[in-house]
Parts: structure tokens; sequence; C-alpha cells
């Protein structure tokens, strides 16, 4: 599951990165100005990207049936070497302190670290069945990742590469979300049964599954304020954005927005 604000990041500095069709186009910001088609090596169908903390280097998940993400220098604007990652790879997300890269390999079942400062794969990491997306807690020890297959989320120690027992939500998770203060992970459950439709809230304290609260259709991605006291999901198919108290865990009045919002992002 890829929000829309996958495809579209932003370095250190006055230049966005959007990923288009075969490649990423940067955009000096500066003057709204679109710079050259920075072309990517192999069969190339990119749909995210991230940026390190020092802005230094993009990461896209460039060769998708096999399985590699290519990085990319922001300075020189030159898509380096890919690295061999798992089959299918979706979600990713880096450690705070820029020292790791995560990648979710949906077809093979697996999440794979990159080393940011050798661009080097580690051992892949076992999760569960089409693991999809990932956050990392602000402290960098946790990474959980959702599984959409099992109806499971795996936290990940960042320290080890070790996956922990895995955490049972709803039906069919595919997004993933965090307060700002890191306490809670929200997984986003689109599946097809009752415990669908629903956003399964977990304590990172405990790694503990509270229970479901009941959103619109299709939620698909989650924000929080920086405050940690409200999140809001979008529903894809309830054109709908719904409020959650997360001191309570219960949902307030759907908010109707536009037909079928897809992301969502807050102001500081």
């Amino acid at each position: 599951m890829a929000p829309a604000s996958a495809g579209v990041a932003a370095a250190r500095g006055p230049v966005a990165f959007v990923v288009v069709a075969k490649g990423v186009t940067p955009i000096r910001t500066a003057t709204n100005s679109a710079g050259r088609l920075i072309k990517l090596p192999g069969t190339a169908s990119p749909t995210n990207i991230v940026i390190t903390p020092d802005g230094k280097t993009a990461y896209v998940d460039g060769d998708q049936p096999t399985g590699a993400v290519i990085p990319i220098n922001t300075a020189t604007k030159r898509a380096g070497k890919p690295i061999k990652v798992g089959r299918f790879p979706d979600g990713m997300a880096i450690t705070p302190n820029g020292k790791t890269l995560y990648v979710a390999n949906i077809g093979s079942g697996t999440v794979t670290p990159i080393n940011v400062a050798t661009n080097t794969a580690g051992k892949a990491i076992k999760v569960g069945i089409r693991p999809r997306s990932i956050t990392i807690t602000p402290n960098g020890k946790t990474a959980y990742v959702t599984n959409q297959q099992s109806n499971t989320v795996t936290p990940i120690a960042t320290a080890t590469n070790q996956p922990g027992k895995p955490i049972k939500v709803g039906n069919g998770p595919l997004g993933i979300g965090m307060t700002p203060d890191g306490k809670i992970v929200y997984s986003l459950n689109v599946g097809y049964t009752s415990d669908a439709n629903t956003v399964t809230p977990i304590s990172t304290a405990t790694n503990k599954p509270g229970r479901a609260i009941r959103v619109g259709e299709s939620p698909w991605a989650l924000a929080a304020t920086p405050d940690s006291k409200t999140a809001y999901v979008v529903s894809l198919d309830s054109h709908t954005v719904t409020p959650i108290n997360t001191a309570t865990s219960t949902a307030g009045k759907p908010i109707h927005v536009g037909l079928h919002p897809f992301t969502i992002a807050i102001a500081p």
C-alpha cells in the first residue's frame, strides 16, 4: 500500500523529488521548475521514495518484479547501483538516525534492512504474508510492518533485526501510522470480513493490540496531530475522514470530504 504522498519527497534544500513512470523528476522549489528526468536502471516501475534525514540520498523501489531499491544522490541527481532486496518491494522507512533503511517485500514475505552508509542489504527478516507498510518509532528502536494476508503486524528490533511475536490485528492490514510521541501504532485494516474497515491501536510499550476502532470503508491513511491527541483516518470508499481520540480509542463523527480521499497530512 503506497499512499499518494509516498511518490514525492523533499530533500533538505530547495529540491523535491517526484516518482514518475520510469524514473524520478527533480523540482527546484525556488523556481518551481522541473529538472532532467533521473532514469533508473533495469525495468523500473517505481512507486515509493524516501529520503535520508541528512537529505543526501533518496531511495526508490525501482525494479518491482525481481526486487531492487535504487539510491539517488540528491546533490548530483544520479542513480546509483540497484540494491537487491526481495520480490515486489513496497513500503519503506528509514530509522531516525538515518543509518538503516527497511524495505517490505510483498512477494517474499520479508523485510530487507539496508545499511545507508554502504548501500548494502543485510539478511532478509522473515515476517508475515504480503508485508506492505512500515513505520519506525521516534526513538528508532522498533520497526512495525503490516502483513496483509496474515492479519498481523510484526515488530522488528532494529538493534538486532530480529522479528518479535506477530501482533494480531483486523482483516487485511495495509497501511500503518503512529502518533508523534511514539506511544501508539495504528494498523489500518482494509479486508472484507467483519473485522475489516477498522483501525487497531497497538501500544508500543507492550506490543499489545487494543480493541479495533470502527471507521469508514477502506481506511487508507492516517495522520496524528503534533500533540498526539487525535488521529485522523482517511477512508477511501466512504469519502470520509474519521477523527480518533487517542486517549480513549474512540471514533468521532466522520467528516465528509471529496470522492475517494487517498492520504492526509497535518500542518505543524
